[in-house]
C-alpha cells in the first residue's frame, strides 16, 4: 500500500485551498472528478495522478473544469454507463453534463489561471426539484434513474433518459445526507438525520416512461433505525455504500453503545447486528470496493467453498482516519491516523478495486494504491454477476425471447416507444423536429435503425389536424402537403442587404421554426380525430396535487381575473400617467395586491363605495310553486323551483336529428330564435284566487313573434331545439310545440312537479320533485325504458344504514347523452349513468378514484380531446366526453368541499401499512377498466380505443399475464370464425349489439375487432415475459410477416 498526494490535485484560490466535498471515478477508471467550495466541477485525468512522481510525465493533469453552479458543490456522480456526470450543490440544482466529443479544444480564458480545457464537458440538464441544499445523488447501476437527496428532506426520483422527474419520495422527517443503490437494480437506500435508513423498492423504467408510469414503483421497503437511535446529527454527510455481492449496506454515522461505528444491514432482514467498530469519531463515508476478492488463487476456488469469498469497505469520518475492512476478519486491515488535516468528506473505488481516492476537507485529494493481492485475490467479474443472480439481477424485461417471430414482435413495439422518445426529448430541449441522435442510456435502450418504419400519428395541436412523419435514415420528412413548407424554406433563405451594402442571410428565429408539431402533450381540449390517438398520449399531461390547497384565483386576485395582469403596476419613468403607476406603487409596498378600476386614464385604485342600505330588491319571482300532496309521503323530495314572471329560453346551436313529420327550422334563423314564458303576475279580473290568468307562451325570432299560445297553469321550466319547443307547468303537465306551433301531444301529466328539464337532439328528460326520471324520444313518440327514481342515486340505503343523520346528496345536474340516456352528477362527487338494458344505475365516477388511481387526471391531453359532439349526428362521436366531464366534476365538487387533501392523507397513511404495497397499483388498473366499461355501455367509441391502449399498456407493464390473455382472447371474438349465421353477417344489427366483449360481431365498440387487436398485440408486444400469449396473436394478425422496410401506421405509445 503506498499513498501519493498530488500537491496540484487541489480546488486552489487566492488565499486558500477550498474544501473538497466530493470525488468520483469514471466507469473506464480514467477519469476522476472532484467538486469543491468554489464552485468547479474539476475533471482529472488518473493516469496524471498515478505518475505524479514522475518528473518527465507531461500529458495533461487536469481535462476539464466547469463553474455551473452557483454555491458550493457538495456531491458529484458519474453514470453507470459513462455518458453523463452529475452534480449538486447549495443552489438547489442538479446539472447533468454530457461530453462533447467533437468540441475543439479551448485554451485558457484570459486573465485566469485555469488550465487549457481539454475535455467539452456541456451542460445537458438543469434539474429543479429541491427546495434546499443538495446534499448527495447517485445513478442506478443500468442508468435507468437518478436520484438525489437534501436538506429539505426530499428524495427526487429523475429519469435517466429524459430527465424528468419521476416521483418525489417524502418518507424522511429531517435532513437527507447520503444515498446508495442496490447493484442487482431492486432497491436503493437513503440515509437521514432522523437516524433512519430507509430501504425503497423500485423497478427500473424504460426510456418514454412518464411521471404517471412510475407512481406506483417507487415502494418504502423497510425503516432501519436501531444502529442509529444516539448518532450525532453533527455529520456533514452519511454517505452509505452497497456491497458488490448485494448482500450488505455499510451505513456511516452509527453508534454501538457510546462508540462510534460503521453498521453493516443484511439484505433481506434489514437488520444491523454487525458493527465495524475502529474510529474515535463520527464516520461520515464508507465505500465498497466494486470487486470481489477470495483468500486463495482463483484457480483454487471453488464453489464448495464460498467462505473464501469477500469484499473490501473503506471508512472515514471526522476523526481524519481512514480504515480499511476485509469481511472475513474481525479487525481492520489497516487503520490510517491523520490522513488528511480535517474531515474525509468523500472515498472513491477504481473499477479495478487497486484504488483508492480519499476527499478531505482540507482540500487535498490522496490516492491509496494497494499492491496486487495485498487485499486478496480478485475474482472475475462474471463471479459479481453470480452472486447478483440469486436477487434476480437483470430479470426483468430480459426474459428469453420466443423464436424469431417474438424478436419482430418485440422490435415492431419498440419503434414507435423510440419515437415517442425522440420527439419528447426534443420537445424539452425547445426543438420543433426530432433529432436522430437522442441519448438514450442504459442497457435497455433501442438505437434507432436505419430502416425505421415510417409511421405517421395525428398530432394534439392547435387545429387537431396535425401529422408527424417518421423519422428514417437520420432525418425527418415533411408533407408535401404542407402549405407552410415553401414559405418557411423561403423565410430561412431570405437576404437582406445591411447598411453598408453587403449581402447577409436573415437570422430565423427558432420559435418561428414550426416545420413540425412538438410532440408533448398538450393541455388545449380538441376533438378528437384517427383512429390512432388513444395509444399516443395515453398518461396525463400533469399531476393533479391534492396536497396542496386549492386557490381558484390567479396572483392578481379577483382583480387580475376581471382585468388582466398585463397593466403596469410599478412607476416607470418618463410616461404621462406616471403619478397613476406611483399610486399603485405605493398601494403594494406592503405586498398586497391592490384592487384597481379600468377607467379611459389606465388602472387606478377604486374608490370604497358605501354598502347597501335599507331593504334590497329580492329576485324576480311571483311566488314558490304549490306543491304536489306526493311529496309528503315520498322518501325522495328535491326542491321545486319557485315560479318567475318571465322565463326565456334562447335556442342553441342548431343539431341533432329532424323530427320525422315536423317542418325544421332554417340554420341561419334558428341562431335568432327564443322561446318566452310570461306569468300573470296581478291578480286575476275577478278578483277571485281561484281564478287564475293563463301563463302567454310566445316563440320570437329577433323581437318578432312566431306564435303564440297560452296554458291554464304557470310555467316552471322551458326547454327547446330547433326541433320542438317544451314547458313544464307547475300542475306537472309537460307540453311540446313543433316549430311552427302545433302542438305534439296531449298534455303529459306527472305525478309532481318537474324541477330538471332538458333536450338533447330527439331526446327529452324531465325529472320531477319526487325524483322521477322520464325519457321521451320525441321523433316517434315512444319511451326507450320506463320511468326510474333517483333513490339508488342519492344513497337513501347507505344513509338509512348509519347511526345517526347525516346530509345526503343532491342532485347538481342532469341531462342527456345521444343516445337519450340519462347523465346525472351530485354534490359528492359522484356521477351516474342509467343503462336501460338492464333497467339499473352505474356509478362511472366517484371519489374513490380519485384519491387512488394514478389515472386520474383532468388535464390528461388524450381524455380532454373526448369532448361531446353528439349535437353533430356523428355515429363516432357517440357518448364521446360524458366520462371526462363527470370525472371533472368530480375533481371540481370535491375541492369545492375541501376534502381532498384530508382523503389524499388518508391513503399515504395506508401506503404504508403492511399489506397495502400495491394499492395504487391495483386501483389504478381498476379504474382503468371502469372506463372501459363505461365507454362501452355509453357506445364512446373513441373514449373505448383511448382507454382500452392505456389499459393494455398498464396490464402489460404490470406482467399481469391472466389479465393480457383474457384481453386478447375478448378482442378476439369471433372476428376469424366461420360460423355462415353470426350476427357479423347479418345486414343489419342492433345499433347495441357491439357493446359487449362477447358479442358474435366483427365489431367491439364501434371499432373492428382486428384493428383493436392489432393496437393491443403492439403495444404489449415488447414485454418479453408476455411473448408466449402475444406472439400466436401477431402470427394471426401477420404482423410477424411483414419486413422492417414496408410502409405501415405506427403507434407511439
Amino acid at each position: 500500500m503506498r499513498f501519493i498526494r498530488p500537491v496540484w490535485l487541489t480546488h486552489s484560490g487566492e488565499k486558500k485551498d477550498f474544501e473538497v466535498y466530493s470525488c468520483h471515478v469514471s466507469p473506464d477508471g480514467s477519469r476522476l472528478v472532484t467538486a469543491a467550495g468554489d464552485g468547479f466541477v474539476r475533471v482529472w485525468s488518473t493516469d496524471a495522478i498515478y505518475n505524479a512522481a514522475e518528473p518527465g510525465y507531461s500529458k495533461p493533469k487536469q481535462l476539464a473544469s466547469m463553474s455551473y453552479h452557483t454555491g458550493t458543490i457538495h456531491t458529484v456522480r458519474f453514470s453507470g454507463n459513462g455518458q453523463y456526470l452529475a452534480s449538486g450543490a447549495d443552489d438547489k440544482l442538479v446539472v447533468v453534463y454530457r461530453l462533447d466529443p467533437n468540441a475543439p479544444t479551448q485554451g485558457a480564458s484570459f486573465g485566469s489561471n485555469e488550465a487549457p480545457q481539454i475535455e467539452s464537458w456541456r451542460v445537458f440538464r438543469r434539474l429543479i426539484g429541491h427546495d434546499n441544499d443538495v446534499q448527495d445523488l447517485g445513478w442506478s447501476y443500468d442508468s435507468s434513474i437518478m436520484v438525489s437527496v437534501g436538506l429539505d428532506s426530499k428524495v427526487v426520483v429523475w429519469s435517466g433518459y429524459t430527465f424528468e422527474k419521476l416521483k418525489t419520495l417524502v418518507g424522511h422527517q429531517s435532513h437527507v445526507k447520503g444515498l446508495t443503490f442496490d447493484p442487482a437494480n431492486k432497491y436503493f437506500a437513503t440515509a437521514s438525520d432522523d437516524r433512519t435508513i430507509k430501504i425503497w423498492r423500485f423497478t427500473p423504467p424504460g426510456p418514454n416512461s412518464t411521471s404517471h408510469d412510475q407512481m406506483n414503483n417507487f415502494h418504502l421497503e423497510k425503516i432501519v433505525t436501531s444502529p442509529f437511535v444516539a448518532s450525532p446529527l453533527t455529520t456533514y454527510f452519511r454517505r452509505c455504500s452497497w456491497s458488490p455481492d448485494g448482500n450488505h449496506i455499510a451505513a456511516a454515522n452509527a453508534v454501538n453503545g457510546p462508540v462510534s461505528s460503521v453498521a453493516i444491514i443484511n439484505r433481506g432482514t434489514w437488520d444491523g447486528d454487525i458493527n465495524l467498530i475502529g474510529h474515535e469519531g463520527p464516520t461520515e463515508v464508507c465505500a465498497f470496493s466494486p470487486r470481489l476478492f477470495t483468500n486463495v488463487p482463483p484457480s483454487r476456488a471453488t464453489q464448495d467453498r464460498p467462505s473464501n469469498i469477500h469484499t473490501v469497505i473503506a471508512c472515514g469520518g471526522q476523526d481524519k482516519a481512514l480504515s480499511i475492512w476485509i469481511t472475513t476478519k474481525p479487525r481492520p486491515m489497516t487503520i490510517a491516523q491523520d490522513i488528511a488535516g480535517k474531515s474525509i468528506s468523500d472515498l472513491a473505488w477504481t473499477p479495478d478495486g487497486k484504488s483508492l481516492f480519499v476527499a478531505s476537507l482540507d482540500g487535498n485529494v490522496i490516492v491509496v494504491i494497494f499492491e496486487t493481492n495485498e487485499l486478496g485475490y480478485e475474482m472475475r467479474l462474471d463471479e459479481n454477476e453470480k452472486a447478483l443472480a440469486k436477487f434476480g439481477a437483470g430479470r426483468r424485461g430480459a426474459g428469453i425471447i420466443e423464436g424469431p417471430d417474438g424478436f419482430v414482435l418485440e422490435e415492431k413495439s419498440k419503434q414507435g416507444e423510440m419515437r415517442g422518445v425522440e420527439g419528447r426529448m426534443g420537445a424539452l430541449m425547445g426543438d420543433q423536429a426530432p433529432s436522430n441522435s437522442v441519448a438514450v442510456n442504459g442497457p435497455g435502450a433501442v438505437q434507432p435503425t436505419t430502416n425505421a418504419i415510417n409511421g405517421s400519428t395525428n398530432m394534439i395541436n392547435g387545429d387537431g389536424n396535425g401529422q408527424v412523419q417518421g423519422q428514417a435514415n437520420g432525418y425527418t420528412e415533411k408533407s408535401k402537403d404542407d402549405p407552410n413548407a415553401a414559405k418557411l424554406e423561403r423565410l430561412k433563405n431570405r437576404v437582406t442587404i445591411t447598411k453598408d451594402g453587403k449581402k447577409r442571410i436573415a437570422p430565423l428565429l427558432v420559435s418561428s421554426a414550426q416545420g413540425i408539431e412538438s410532440s408533448l402533450p398538450k393541455p388545449q381540449l380538441m376533438s378528437t380525430s384517427g383512429a390512432n390517438q388513444g395509444a399516443q398520449a395515453d398518461q396525463p399531461q400533469a399531476i393533479l396535487d391534492l396536497s396542496k390547497p386549492f386557490d381558484g384565483l390567479p396572483p392578481g386576485g379577483l382583480a387580475g381575473l376581471l382585468l388582466g395582469n398585463k397593466r403596469r403596476f410599478a412607476a416607470v419613468e418618463g410616461t404621462e400617467d406616471d403619478h397613476i403607476d406611483k399610486k399603485l406603487a405605493g398601494a403594494r409596498k406592503d405586498g398586497a395586491v391592490p384592487i384597481v378600476t379600468n377607467t379611459p386614464n389606465g388602472l387606478v385604485p377604486a374608490k370604497a363605495t358605501p354598502g347597501p342600505i335599507g331593504q334590497q330588491p329580492t329576485p324576480e319571482f311571483v311566488r314558490p310553486a304549490v306543491t304536489n300532496p306526493s311529496l309528503a309521503v315520498s322518501q325522495l323530495r328535491l326542491a321545486v323551483p319557485k315560479i318567475r314572471s318571465h322565463i326565456v329560453q334562447p335556442l342553441g346551436q342548431p343539431g341533432g336529428i329532424t323530427t320525422n313529420g315536423v317542418n325544421g327550422v332554417d340554420q341561419a334563423q334558428s341562431q335568432n330564435l327564443a322561446l318566452e314564458a310570461r306569468n300573470p303576475t296581478q291578480q286575476s279580473a275577478t278578483g277571485r284566487p281561484q281564478d287564475q290568468e293563463p301563463c302567454r307562451v310566445t316563440v320570437t325570432n329577433r323581437g318578432q313573434p312566431i306564435f303564440q299560445d297560452y296554458l291554464p297553469r304557470n310555467a316552471l321550466l322551458v326547454t327547446g331545439n330547433k326541433d320542438y319547443w317544451t314547458v313544464a307547468c307547475e300542475d306537472g303537465c309537460v307540453y311540446a310545440w313543433t316549430p311552427s306551433g302545433r302542438r305534439l301531444f296531449n298534455a303529459l301529466v306527472l305525478e309532481s312537479q318537474p324541477v330538471i328539464l332538458d333536450c338533447q337532439s330527439q331526446w327529452l328528460l324531465c325529472i320531477t320533485a319526487v325524483g322521477m326520471c322520464y325519457v321521451w324520444n320525441m321523433s316517434n313518440l315512444t319511451s326507450p325504458h320506463p320511468p326510474v327514481s333517483l333513490a339508488p342515486v342519492l344513497d337513501l340505503a347507505v344513509h338509512s344504514l348509519q347511526d345517526h343523520a347525516t346530509r345526503s346528496p343532491a342532485i347538481t345536474g342532469a341531462r342527456l347523452n345521444s343516445e337519450g340516456r340519462i347523465i346525472a352528477t351530485l354534490t359528492n362527487g359522484e356521477g351516474y349513468a342509467y343503462n336501460p338494458t338492464m333497467y339499473v344505475w352505474q356509478r362511472l365516477s366517484e371519489l374513490w378514484w380519485m384519491i387512488g388511481s394514478q389515472y386520474w387526471n383532468t388535464t390528461d391531453s388524450s381524455v380532454g380531446n373526448l369532448q361531446s359532439n353528439s349535437a353533430l349526428g356523428d355515429g363516432s362521436k357517440v357518448s364521446a366526453g360524458v366520462i371526462p366531464y363527470l370525472e371533472r366534476s368530480t375533481t371540481n365538487a370535491t375541492l369545492a368541499r375541501g376534502r381532498a387533501r384530508l382523503l389524499q392523507h388518508m391513503v399515504k397513511q395506508l401506503l404504508s401499512r403492511e399489506g397495502f404495497e400495491g394499492f395504487e397499483s391495483a386501483v389504478s388498473v381498476a379504474h382503468l377498466e371502469n372506463r372501459l366499461a363505461a365507454a362501452m355501455m355509453l357506445g364512446a367509441k373513441d373514449d373505448f380505443q383511448v382507454y382500452l391502449y392505456m389499459y393494455a399498456k398498464r396490464i402489460g407493464a404490470e406482467g399481469l399475464k391472466l389479465k393480457v390473455e383474457e384481453l386478447l382472447r375478448g378482442l378476439l371474438g369471433g372476428v376469424y370464425d366461420d360460423d355462415e349465421e353470426s350476427l357479423g353477417d347479418k345486414v343489419s344489427i342492433e345499433p347495441t349489439a357491439d357493446r359487449y366483449w362477447g358479442n358474435k360481431t366483427d365489431l367491439l365498440c364501434g371499432w373492428p375487432r382486428k384493428e383493436l387487436l392489432k393496437g393491443v398485440v403492439l403495444i404489449i408486444g415488447k414485454n418479453r415475459d408476455l411473448q408466449r400469449i402475444t406472439v400466436p396473436y401477431a402470427k394471426v394478425l401477420g404482423i410477424t410477416e411483414e419486413h422492417n422496410g414496408v410502409n405501415e401506421d405506427g403507434m407511439v405509445l
